[in-house]
Formats: structure tokens, sequence, C-alpha cells
């Protein structure tokens, strides 16, 4: 048997600083691939003659892996390395497979007008970043406590928009100057040093740093650790069918469309009506990026905190549809940079903002045994909504134009908003506490 880690180092579990910058900078790290490949290449493709039917079709196979996410939590809530945690191994895994798909796409060198290898290479780099993003979530999920998850989730979020900035930003330029290769280049470096920290801390108590260091297995994950696997698809199907989960799931698929519409309709309209080049089309979608992440960590969190997840939620839904319908009856003045960058700060603000608030709520509904499978399924759903919302965008020209990607977006939000109004999500645990209390003093209440 193995000895016992001391325990003192960097663990997750005893400091809470650590774990939530922990959380903020893998989500960070996440966000490099979907910078480089939500945002600035199919911007350098729209800006080198590529079609809407073209950037959507690289943008909807790089979201694919996002929307088959449940399949990974699956497997992390099955198989785990627990002397090293339940998440961090596989954290590990794939990190180095994003590093690894990173290097090859700079072997391969693609150019603008090679859509099939663009989007074969942006499939395998965002398998492996949908790993990681499952493996983080899931590690969320453990390590956090009730109170810091408003908080959490605005670091979770705000790290991804900041890492999307970055990525948008650095690798525009970067592709402009020296080509696409120096781009996968600088990403896998970046990754590379993220995978350097991950060795550095462990999640618990008594675990192991490394696979041949010193440790064992917390008796807390042991406890839950669902070791065949019909008990973890049974009890992953108890969870998603029991309550209201299938509202939920409803809910966030959704909630996706938005991300995957307007990934690619933003740089089309930028360099199709204001006529912008993919440098200064580049810039803005990343300054766009740092604003939503510097909300998401201060307003996003605190607003979450404050008033609640549902009522937030909603308020910055009723924002996004406003936003969408002023662009659908608005195509005469796609061309004025006033209205154009209206949309390139605002959705993604509010799209990051929505998910902040929410998140609390995907967290509360799950089972810790199968936190992993369940949280991912929400999340999978979710981004199996970009996907159909590329899709849309690939068939606007049979849609009536550019513009019916906007009412597309605003149809599925006000499902979602609907869902949101009339079913009654769980909240926090002090809420009913509150609720309760009322409830006896207005039973005792004199007549």
């Amino acid at each position: 048997m193995a000895t016992a880690a001391p325990a003192s180092g960097w663990i997750l579990e005893a400091n809470q600083r650590l774990r939530l910058f922990t959380l903020f900078i893998l989500y960070v790290g996440q966000g490099l691939p979907i910078g480089l490949f939500m945002f600035a290449i199919p911007a350098w493709m729209a800006v080198n003659g590529a079609s809407p039917a073209e950037v959507g079709s690289v943008t909807g196979l790089t979201a694919l892996p996002w929307s088959l996410k449940f399949f990974n939590g699956f497997l992390m809530d099955r198989y785990t390395y627990l002397p090293m945690g339940r998440r961090r191994a596989w954290i590990l895994a794939a990190q180095s497979l994003m590093v690894l798909s990173l290097l090859a796409a700079a072997v391969l060198a693609p150019a603008a007008t090679d859509v099939a290898l663009l989007g074969a290479i942006g499939f395998t780099l965002h398998t492996a970043t949908a790993f990681q993003d499952v493996a983080v979530d899931g590690l969320a999920v453990d390590i956090m406590t009730e109170d810091e998850r408003a908080r959490g989730s605005g670091l979770m979020f705000g790290g991804q928009a900041l890492g999307v900035a970055a990525a948008t930003a650095g690798c525009g330029v970067v592709i402009d100057a020296f080509g696409a290769q120096a781009a996968f280049l600088l990403a896998a470096a970046i990754i590379t040093a993220l995978c350097v920290y991950t060795l550095v801390f462990r999640e618990r108590t008594g675990e192991r740093r490394h696979p041949w260091s010193e440790g064992e297995a917390n008796k807390r994950n042991l406890d839950i650790q669902i070791g065949a696997w019909w008990p973890l698809l049974r009890e992953s199907f108890k969870s998603i069918v029991g309550g209201k989960s299938l509202f939920w799931i409803l809910t966030m698929l959704c909630g996706g469309v938005l991300y995957g519409g307007m990934t690619g309709a933003v740089p089309l309209i930028g360099a199709n009506y204001v006529g912008w080049d993919l440098s200064t089309i580049s810039t803005h979608i990343a300054a766009s990026g740092l604003v939503a992440g510097l909300l998401a960590m201060t307003l996003g969190g605190w607003l979450g905190d404050r008033y609640g997840a549902k009522r937030i939620g909603i308020g910055w839904i009723l924002a996004t549809i406003a936003l969408m319908a002023i662009m659908y009856f608005s195509v005469s003045s796609w061309g004025r940079p006033p209205l154009f960058l209206l949309l390139v700060y605002g959705w993604l603000a509010l799209h990051v903002l929505r998910a902040v608030a929410l998140l609390p709520i995907s967290m509360r509904l799950c089972s810790p045994g199968v936190a992993a499978t369940q949280f991912t399924i929400y999340m999978a759903v979710g981004n199996f909504g970009i996907p159909i919302g590329a899709f849309a965008l690939s068939l606007a020209d049979d849609l009536g134009g550019l513009k019916s990607i906007f009412a597309v977006v605003a149809v599925s939000l006000s499902i979602m908003l609907l869902l949101l109004v009339t079913v009654k999500f769980p909240r926090r645990p002090e809420y009913y506490e509150i609720q309760k209390r009322r409830e006896i003093m207005a039973a005792h209440k004199p007549a």
C-alpha cells in the first residue's frame, strides 16, 4: 500500500484561493483553442473570401465535439486514476492531446481555402479541448463549496472569455504577420506551460502529485466512485430524468444556438458589410472577449450571489433577444461601424453573463457520484446547440439571407426564456430556509 503524501503543498481541497485560481487558469487554457478556431480562423477565412457555407462548415465541425461531451463524462466517472484525484489525470491527458494536435496542424500548414483540412484540425483539437473541459467541470463540481459556486462560475467563464480574447487577438495578429503555422505553435507553447502547472497541484490531501510519487486515493473519492458500467448508467439515467432535469436539458440546448450562429456571422458582417480587414475584426472580437471576461468575474458572480441565478439569467436573455431583434430589422445599417460594434461587444458579453448566472443551477442538479457525467450532459446539450447555430448560418442563403440567423437565435432564446419562467428549478439552500421561516411566521400570524 502506498504511503500517504504529506499534507503540505498545493492542495485544492485545503486552499480556497488556490482552487478558484486553478479553475480560472484552466478555463483560460481551454479558451485558447476556442479563440483560435471559433474566431481567429473564421475571420481569416472570411477576409480571404470564404462563403457563409464554408465558414459555417469549419465552425460546425469545430463545435461538434462539444456536443458529444457526455461520452467523455461517462468515461471519466467510470475510469480514473484515483491516487492522483478524480480529474487531474484526465486534465493532463487532454492537455497533452491538445498540444499534439496543434503541432500536427503546424506541420500540415493548411491554407485559408482548405476547408476540409481546417475542419478536421478544428474537430481534432476541440475533441481534446472538450475532454479537458469535462474534466475541469467535474473538478469544479467535486471541489467547490456551495457558497463559492456563483463566484467560481464567474471566474471560470471569465477565464475562458479571457483565453478566447487573448487567442483571438494574438493569433489574429500572428496569422496576419507570420501565417497560421506560427499561431498553432504559439498556442501549443502556452498549453504546454499549463500542463506544467497541472503537474504541480493536487486535488485532496494525501494524493500523489505524479504517478510515481507517494500517496493514495482519498477516502471520499473511494466512497463515491462507481466501479461498474451498469450502476453508472443507472444512476446517470435516474439523475437526468428525475425532477426538473429534462427541462433543464432543453433550456441548455436553446442557449447554445447563439454561440454557433454569432461566431460565424460576426466576421462575415465585419468583412462584407463594414469592410474591415482581419486584424481590425480580430482586435475588436478579442476586446469583446476581454470585456465579457471582466464582466463575468465581477458583475456576473456578484449579481448571481445577490439576486439569484434564475432571476439574473432571465434578464440577460431578454437583453440578448433585444439585440437580435435590432440586428434583424436594421440590415440596411449593417455597414455602420457603431452598429457592428454593438453586436460584437454585446452578444458575447450577454452570452457569458447568462452562462455565469445559470451555471449554479446545473451544479445543484448534479448527483455527486455521477457529477462529471450529469454536469457534462448539461454542458454537452448546450454545446450541441452550437453546431445547430452554425448549421443554420450555413443555410442562411436558403432561409432569406444572413439576417435569418438573428431570427433563429431569437426564437431559441425565447424558448429558453419560457422554460426559465415556468419551471421551478432548484435554488440555493438558504432560499428554502427563508421560505420555510416565512411559512411558519404566516401560520402563526394573528387573524
